[in-house]
């Protein structure tokens, strides 16, 4: 096809030289320069987060798309995907549970890049089958799916990032709250206690404790912080824990017994998960060994006296 190679051939060459202007135009100084929340960010994160916590919120709108050169392109293309998509609460949810500082306008902008990336990737493996005589018309369809795939994949990954992530929560939650219990009859108090536990750990839950600690710093009182905190992750054994938590502090209940209770409970819930998770996964278990190893030992066991019969020796 000889329409094909030169098709091929003129897309190459144009999209040599498109990207090398871009390249050009990324060096322009008003272009290439990064933005000002991102200049101002490391002054600003020793004043208002020593911890380190929350720097990334200075810059998350811009981080996804300023990260490509292009930033207010992308945002404004990302707030025209997020007002015709629409940006729902699930998606702000996932967000959260990921542990990532970007509201659902960012995250259209990044997968609004990935899509773009998956089309580019798509065009060029078209390309390389017409100059290797090999393109057909189906082929042609090969752009779209890349990107349309390029943009379901980044949604499967946050939402694999956002479960494995409150199960991580979920994990932590028991040893946690006996920590926090310990520090408790210790003599601390529960700000301290929660502080101390911040700056030990270094699991996901005690960086949320830390931002917790943070929010009481900023001025906000504790049981709004860690209610807020609760309906941020919705992880049902921390949901429990933090209404007990602010139940106690608010009937002046004694918070240590409260929390070794708590610890308790979130124990036998991880017991319990586990059994059932055993359970359903017993029909699996059995898929190995009823079409595996039960056919090789049933065929081991007949193959001799088949080819014995076959012989004529029996």
């Amino acid at each position: 096809m000889t329409w094909a190679t030169d098709a091929a051939l003129a897309v190459l060459l144009g999209g040599g030289l498109g990207g090398g202007i871009c390249l050009l135009l990324v060096l322009v100084p008003r272009i290439g320069a990064p933005s000002v929340s991102r200049r101002i960010a490391p002054y600003i994160r020793e004043v208002t987060d020593p911890a380190g916590t929350t720097a990334w919120e200075l810059i998350g709108r811009a981080g996804a798309a300023g990260a490509l050169g292009w930033s207010s392109a992308l945002e404004r293309v990302a707030t025209w995907v997020v007002r015709v998509v629409g940006a729902p609460d699930s998606l702000a949810l996932r967000l959260a549970q990921a542990g990532r500082d970007q509201d659902p306008a960012a995250f259209r902008a990044r997968q609004l890049a990935w899509g773009v990336a998956g089309l580019v990737v798509g065009a060029l493996a078209v390309v390389v089958l017409a100059l290797a005589g090999a393109f057909t018309g189906p082929a042609l369809l090969l752009p779209v799916a890349a990107g349309v795939g390029a943009v379901v994949v980044c949604d499967v990954l946050l939402t694999g990032q956002a479960k494995a992530r409150t199960a991580r929560i979920a994990d932590e939650l028991p040893t946690v709250l006996e920590f926090l219990a310990l520090c408790l009859a210790a003599g601390e108090g529960i700000l301290d206690s929660l502080r101390r536990v911040g700056s030990v750990g270094s699991g996901e839950l005690t960086a949320e404790l830390r931002v917790v600690v943070l929010d009481v710093g900023t001025g906000s009182s504790l049981p709004d912080a860690l209610t807020a905190m609760s309906r941020r992750l919705q992880v049902p054994a921390l949901a429990r824990a933090v209404e007990h938590t602010v139940a106690a502090l608010d009937r002046g209940a004694p918070l240590a017994q409260a929390l070794q209770a708590q610890a308790t409970d979130a124990r036998e819930d991880a017991k319990r998960a586990l059994i059932e998770t055993a359970g359903r996964k017993e029909i699996l278990m059995l898929l190995p060994l009823v079409f595996g190893l039960l056919p090789l030992s049933v065929l081991f066991a007949v193959f001799p006296g088949v080819f014995m019969l076959r012989l004529g020796i029996g």
